[in-house]
């Protein structure tokens, strides 16, 4: 039995996971999806959020468990993962970037996702300045996030998806080969991805190698399009 906890992407929240969970659960794991800092159900004012807030979220929730777990990061929110294993690299088994951002010691998000310019997402990205967020134009949301996701994924994000805290995304990443460096790291990439597109993911995991690298044949919501197959990489893990 594995430990997995299930890190989302930016604008949304823990209700990424829930085709997934049932899966690993019945494969005898246990399966945590939290809402980070200022989304879904988390209450923290969004203006307020900073890298450090989420991964000490992250780190507090690792800090209850007694064995060792399984970080699993979507998108933006890899950086998440990454730093939390900074903080607590002993209690980390792995680490899996599911088409995420796996950015080395020194850069931010933002230095990575300017520099992928096949995107689709980037023109329905709207700055609110008075949260230090942003939001999605809906418009945009089935070809960039769900391309090959049943429509009622696009309807049920019409409702759910919400600000997401900018101040992550330029954030310099504190790594070490000490801590984050020990911990075994594994690729999740999504070729048919419109959001972090083939390019960027294979940019990021060939500057900073991973144990193995998976393919998956989906858009950028493979826990929406195919819950079993990324639930059989998982557990292979």
């Amino acid at each position: 039995m594995k430990t997995f906890i299930l890190i989302h992407g930016s604008w949304h929240s823990s209700w990424n996971w829930h085709r997934l969970i049932p899966i690993l659960e019945k494969a005898g794991h246990v399966a945590l999806a939290i809402d980070l800092p200022g989304m879904g159900r988390d209450k923290t004012s969004v203006k307020e959020v900073k890298m450090q807030t989420t991964v000490e979220k992250i780190c507090n929730l690792i800090d209850t468990i007694d064995d060792k777990v399984i970080l699993v990061g979507h998108s933006k929110n890899g950086i998440m993962i990454s730093q939390a294993a900074e903080y607590r690299p002993h209690k980390i088994e792995k680490l899996v970037y599911l088409a995420a951002y796996l950015i080395p010691n020194g850069k931010c998000q933002r230095e990575y996702s300017v520099l992928d310019t096949q995107g689709v997402l980037k023109p329905y990205v709207k700055v609110d300045v008075e949260l230090n967020a942003t939001t999605l134009e809906k418009e945009i949301y089935k070809q960039g996030l769900y391309a090959d996701c049943e429509d009622y994924i696009t309807e049920l994000a019409k409702l759910l998806l919400s600000p997401e805290p900018m101040a992550s995304g330029s954030e310099i990443l504190q790594l070490t080969e000490e801590n984050f460096g020990s911990v075994p790291r594994v690729y999740i990439e999504c070729t048919e991805d419109k959001a972090v597109t083939p390019f960027i993911q294979r940019k990021m995991y060939t500057e900073l190698p991973c144990q193995k690298v998976y393919r998956m044949d989906t858009s950028h919501s493979p826990f929406f399009s195919k819950p079993q197959e990324l639930a059989d990489i998982l557990c292979a893990l």
